[in-house]
């Protein structure tokens, strides 16, 4: 039975910080500003404990999520929160047959079982939304200038916005392959694109089975509190060639924040410095997109975090 979704609403982002940053041993040691000895110490013991599994190169670990955006959407706030909570209804037959296909790896394929257009649906869709206002609440009757909206199987969902009260339509089904980010490198990933008529672009469920999947490994770092001023990296927000992208959590008053990065040829670590605030504070962790550029394309290797150690995906989009 599907839970009812919710829509998460996350703290507001700050305005981004690009500070420059220095690598590691790859390109010398960082500026001595906010502990960044103390985070290349921290980032040297990551990277010595960072021990992945044989399936972390021999099997399908992916590092961003399995419901996919190729391109812009063209949200509006409307839609955006229907995305996110997956409120969606079907205007075609989706076929409940498997199909057979392959992930193709930079070092190469693999063969794993698919679920079907039908199966990925299911997981995609999380219910329904609460009925726009002056729309019938009981499902089957006409609804005025659009479709009418019909509860899930556990009820009506909620939402903070207001708004948001119609779910995307899908007319379309495809199947196809889509770039995604996994232990191995970007991987052609097999997958199910979903038109909708409310986007610019499908929305795409990976078809890879749940049962194939090899989750990301568990931190390998032993526990210890950072020196005060070093914060970790929550996730990826982008990868392009040498520049990462990446989200900080920070408070609600630090300043001067500024991305840190330590990088070997097998593994890079990354983290951030702040200026704490003096005083009273709100105990508020906001996420801080921060750009950091690497002596090298990122290619097949692991971003780590300097406080877990553990391997950062790429975050919801």
């Amino acid at each position: 039975m599907k839970r009812p979704a919710l829509l998460l609403v996350l703290p507001v982002l700050l305005m981004a910080g690009c500070a420059a940053t220095d690598a590691g041993p790859a390109g010398g040691p960082p500026s001595p500003t906010h502990g960044a000895k103390a985070f290349d110490q921290r980032a040297a013991q990551v990277a010595e404990a960072w021990r992945p599994g044989p399936d972390w190169r021999t099997g399908y670990v992916p590092l961003e999520g399995p419901t996919v955006l190729t391109g812009d959407p063209g949200f509006t706030p409307e839609t955006e929160a229907a995305f996110r909570a997956g409120w969606y209804r079907a205007q075609v037959g989706i076929p409940p047959t498997r199909v057979g296909a392959e992930i193709q790896f930079p070092d190469g394929r693999l063969t794993l079982p698919l679920v079907s257009a039908a199966e990925a649906y299911r997981q995609l869709d999380q219910g329904d939304p609460l009925p726009c206002p002056g729309r019938p609440k009981r499902p089957g009757l006409p609804t005025p200038g659009g479709p009418t909206v019909e509860p899930g199987p556990d009820g009506w969902t909620t939402s903070s916005t207001q708004t948001a009260c119609l779910p995307l339509t899908v007319t379309a089904v495809t199947f196809g392959a889509v770039p995604v980010r996994t232990s191995r490198g970007v991987a052609q990933v097999p997958a199910w694109l979903f038109t909708i008529k409310e986007l610019a672009t499908p929305v795409v469920r990976l078809a890879v089975a749940p049962t194939a999947v090899t989750a990301v490994p568990e931190p390998t770092t032993p526990a210890r509190p950072l020196p005060d001023g070093l914060v970790a990296a929550q996730d990826l927000a982008a990868v392009d060639d040498a520049r990462l992208t990446v989200r900080l959590g920070v408070g609600a008053c630090d300043t001067g924040i500024t991305p840190l990065v330590w990088e070997r040829p097998d593994v890079v670590v990354v983290g951030g410095g702040v200026t704490r605030a003096t005083g009273e504070c709100i105990a508020l962790l906001k996420l801080e997109p921060v750009t950091v550029t690497l002596a090298a394309p990122l290619g097949s290797r692991p971003v780590l975090d300097v406080v877990t150690g553990a391997p950062l995906s790429i975050g919801p989009r």
